[in-house]
């Protein structure tokens, strides 16, 4: 796999299923990544338990006011100097460092720009789906800015969408492509592979 590893921090507000998925592929050896702390907004959730398991630095904070909620985040996290931000079903808005522009990730489990913004997120964005009929779905990563899944799209994954489906049909099989894409998009930050320029995103070599 080389040695490009990279360290990453991981925001988190629920059940930690993709911070499952990184240290199971960390350790089968195809994600190149260290996980070097996570953080949440609240102080009780299973993504945290799961955190202190992993024996990974982890901290939560109930603090209601947003820019204080950042800043005390930000103030955690940085110490441990990461070199990608990831969020991993992070439902607050995030104000990214001033040193971290480009290096703050989200995945939204819809194709930007359809079902995202304020108030899409979890089965919110399934339920949507599912009403709305289309027959394509699917997950996009793309760069966190300070409005909620509007920054730039790095990747994005199409899954299909059936008659018979039910909206948590919808969102397990586009959680399975989750389960995919968010690695190797953080594979190729680590081989140094993202490039932003004229306000879109390259992939080197692509």
């Amino acid at each position: 796999m080389g040695e490009n590893i990279i360290k990453i921090a991981v925001l988190l507000s629920g059940t930690g299923r993709t911070l499952d998925n990184f240290v199971k592929k960390i350790k089968n050896g195809t994600l190149k990544a260290e996980i070097v702390c996570v953080a949440s907004n609240k102080i009780n959730c299973l993504g945290l338990e799961k955190a202190k398991k992993y024996g990974i630095p982890a901290k939560g904070f109930d603090i209601k006011d947003n820019e204080r909620l950042n800043k005390e985040i930000n103030n955690f996290i940085l110490q441990f100097n990461p070199d990608l931000i990831v969020l991993a079903g992070y439902l607050k808005k995030y104000n990214v460092p001033e040193d971290y522009r480009f290096r703050v990730i989200n995945i939204h489990p819809a194709l930007i720009p359809s079902f995202c913004g304020k108030g899409y997120y979890g089965i919110k964005v399934h339920k949507a789906v599912w009403e709305s009929g289309v027959k394509v779905t699917g997950c996009t990563v793309h760069f966190v800015n300070e409005n909620y899944d509007e920054g730039l799209i790095i990747a994005q994954r199409c899954v299909p969408v059936y008659a018979k489906d039910t909206p948590k049909d919808i969102a397990n099989r586009v959680f399975e492509e989750e389960c995919n894409l968010y690695p190797e998009i953080i594979n190729l930050f680590a081989d140094n592979l993202i490039e932003v320029r004229d306000n879109k995103v390259y992939i080197k070599g692509e």
